[in-house]
């Protein structure tokens, strides 16, 4: 109910089983966006609908207005920030990609696996620390990861996510689930931190 409503205010066009792929973010170089540049109209060929919600750098707003005229009724770019519109695309997306160059922290990939969307992440920082790459072997997981700042390598992970979307439903209701679920609290960071502690002496 969350994406098809989302999907209708925002203009896009393909129907419940159609992957979301979304981005909340600051659209700069920091944020993978020259890696976004380099491969988005290869991933839209996955027939994906993509949402983006943010504003940076003025070439990156014009490409992504260039990119929504392209690929109408499928890829939306608001330009500009909504707090409440960001809670309704965390909760209406399947996917959310975060490719960053660099990340300390990073909090819109644990948002979002609260709501259920499945981050797509570079390995750096805080997102390498908090997102589980999907292991097909064992099916455990809470995300999909890439380890370098290369757009080849993101639009794989990519693609790998919308595989799993659509060949294999139990699977990423599973994740889903995981995710929901993740500890991100002080007492698990605690415990991670005595243990590496115990390692050094």
């Amino acid at each position: 109910v969350c994406k098809e409503s989302l999907m209708f205010d925002m203009g896009l066009q393909g129907g419940a089983d159609t992957p979301l792929v979304a981005m909340v973010s600051r659209m700069t170089d920091q944020k993978g966006f020259d890696l976004v540049e380099r491969v988005l109209d290869e991933m839209m060929d996955f027939d994906i609908c993509f949402l983006l919600l943010g504003s940076g750098e003025a070439r990156y707003e014009d490409f992504m207005r260039e990119a929504e005229s392209r690929h109408r009724g499928r890829l939306c770019a608001y330009i500009g920030y909504n707090e409440e519109l960001s809670h309704k695309v965390y909760a209406g997306a399947d996917m959310l990609l975060m490719p960053s160059r660099f990340e300390p922290c990073g909090l819109s990939q644990m948002i979002a696996m609260r709501y259920g969307a499945l981050p797509i992440v570079r390995e750096t920082g805080g997102l390498r620390d908090s997102v589980v790459p999907y292991n097909q072997y064992t099916g455990e997981g809470t995300g999909f990861t890439f380890a370098n700042y290369n757009a080849h390598e993101m639009k794989d992970a990519v693609e790998r996510a919308v595989r799993v979307y659509r060949e294999q439903p139990e699977v990423w209701t599973a994740l889903m689930r995981s995710a929901m679920t993740a500890d991100f609290g002080f007492e698990r960071s605690a415990e991670e931190y005595a243990r590496l502690y115990i390692d050094i002496l």
